[in-house]
């Protein structure tokens, strides 16, 4: 069985670190290549950089970021954020980036997951999908959960798998933030849809809530973000734990 894994997450906002609550009210967070650094070498398994504006002038502050980035950590870390096209992925991976998510861009164009598995490989390619739960059903959003989409979770999951994505990250828009746990139930769904690796996204506020998406989720990987920022959770620890718990991380 392949080890879980431990992915902070640190959304990127004119430069810093943010952190918001479902998707509203953001507040500093702290700089994100030393944020980035410290996770590295504290036994994080990957990072995920989200530029969550990207406008045209973040995207290019966002791509010296990312160099900076490339050249403080020593593991994989994928960037998302304003992907529309070949040339934005080019220029992240040039940058030093390992994958790519794309979220709003697949929706609008989902051929455009196709195009990046087929150049840079399905690997390279993270779908990350915004859904909120509601009417009984997980409607996907676009634009950083701000626009409802006519797509809904597992249909679009499926979809994606289909195009080429070689990773989704499923973020529970009712869940981000709340700390009160992940969304296991949709989790353990795509789980078992999907041929493809799961990373939990949304609702991390301590350890046991880890071992639940492991567990009963049947997560490949679980994204937090605010618990590591702020030091509430450390990932040692929390590696330590789980590995106690009985869930297998590498150490």
């Amino acid at each position: 069985m392949l080890a879980k894994r431990i992915v902070p997450c640190l959304d990127i906002k004119d430069g810093k670190t943010v952190k918001g609550i479902n998707f509203v009210n953001f507040r500093d967070a702290g700089d994100p290549v030393e944020l980035g650094a410290r996770y590295s070498r504290e036994g994080a398994d990957e990072l995920v950089y989200l530029d969550i504006t990207a406008s045209h002038e973040g995207r290019k502050t966002f791509t010296e970021l990312v160099k900076q980035v490339a050249a403080h950590i020593s593991i994989p870390f994928t960037v998302g954020g304003g992907i529309n096209e070949l040339k934005d992925v080019d220029r992240l991976l040039s940058a030093g980036a390992d994958k790519v998510s794309i979220n709003s861009a697949a929706l609008r164009n989902p051929a455009l997951i196709e195009a990046i598995a087929k150049h840079f490989g399905s690997q390279v390619c993270v779908v990350a999908i915004d859904a909120n739960f509601e009417d009984n059903n997980w409607l996907c959003y676009l634009n950083g959960g701000r626009v409802p989409t006519n797509k809904y979770l597992f249909q679009w999951a499926s979809e994606a798998e289909s195009r080429g994505a070689g990773e989704i990250l499923f973020t529970s828009m009712t869940h981000d933030g709340v700390k009160d746990g992940y969304a296991n139930d949709a989790l353990a769904t795509l789980a078992e849809t999907l041929h493809i690796p799961v990373i939990a996204s949304g609702g991390a506020g301590k350890r046991e809530h880890f071992r639940d998406t492991f567990a009963d989720g049947k997560a490949d990987a679980a994204l937090a973000a605010s618990v590591f920022h702020f030091g509430e959770i450390r990932i040692g620890d929390l590696k330590q734990y789980l590995k106690d718990e009985g869930i297998n991380v590498r150490i």
